[in-house]
């Protein structure tokens, strides 16, 4: 099954538009099945792993969308009784807005809207995490956003994404015929995962984009990562 990508098509939830309802009750769905499937779960592993108890982290969460990563991260830290200082960046402006709404009980965490090639911080962060992001570019771009998410980091970075798989195409397509039928949310899940790259494809972008010593698996549902542990 070869990749479907026309970056003369972009996803619905990447054209620029002010908030709407129907851009509120995508990226809600977009959040359930996040818990639901797999991304929730996958990014718990890896806080598990790095973020040790009583510590002082800053993190980097590229491309947030309505930021329901970022309020993970920072729910997982209060938990462990560690500091977190969160930077949460996406490019459009409507999601930005919809982000901060819900993310009021949240004063770790703060939204800017910025092109992640173009976010410029003042120091390199800790973590960095970019997740559901990679299948919205094209190769060369894609590799790209790789070679960004290290340059920002001093520690780990995960990204996470969609494994394109035949059979993903298929539960997609039945998932958004029958339970997310919303228009955006059944478009823009059905480009996903034939945008999609698949396992051994996002491991030979992470080597194109001069990534050393990093891992790669697969995870539960039709989810895979790449990510480079802290020093």
């Amino acid at each position: 099954m070869n990749r479907q990508f026309d970056p003369a098509t972009p996803e619905l939830m990447d054209r620029a538009q002010p908030v709407t309802p129907e851009l509120e009750r995508d990226l809600a769905n977009l959040r359930a099945l996040n818990r639901a499937y797999g991304s929730h779960r996958l990014i718990r592993e890896f806080l598990r792993r790095w973020l040790k108890p009583s510590t002082a982290v800053r993190v980097l969460d590229l491309a947030t969308a309505s930021g329901d990563i970022p309020r993970l991260i920072a729910r997982f830290s209060r938990e462990r009784n560690a500091r977190v200082q969160i930077d949460a960046i996406d490019q459009q402006r409507a999601s930005i807005q919809i982000a901060q709404t819900l993310s009021r009980e949240y004063p770790e965490v703060y939204f800017h809207c910025a092109d992640l090639f173009e976010w410029n911080p003042s120091e390199k962060y800790d973590l960095v995490f970019c997740s559901l992001a990679l299948h919205h570019f094209g190769e060369d771009e894609a590799v790209r956003v790789l070679r960004r998410c290290r340059e920002l980091s001093r520690g780990g970075v995960l990204v996470s994404d969609l494994r394109r798989a035949r059979w993903m195409s298929c539960a997609i397509w039945l998932l958004t015929a029958t339970i997310y039928r919303e228009r955006m949310t059944r478009i823009d899940a059905r480009l996903s995962a034939a945008r999609a790259f698949s396992f051994d494809e996002m491991g030979h972008l992470a080597q194109r984009a001069g990534w050393r010593d990093f891992g790669h698996r697969r995870f539960a549902i039709g989810r895979q990562a790449i990510w480079i542990d802290p020093p």
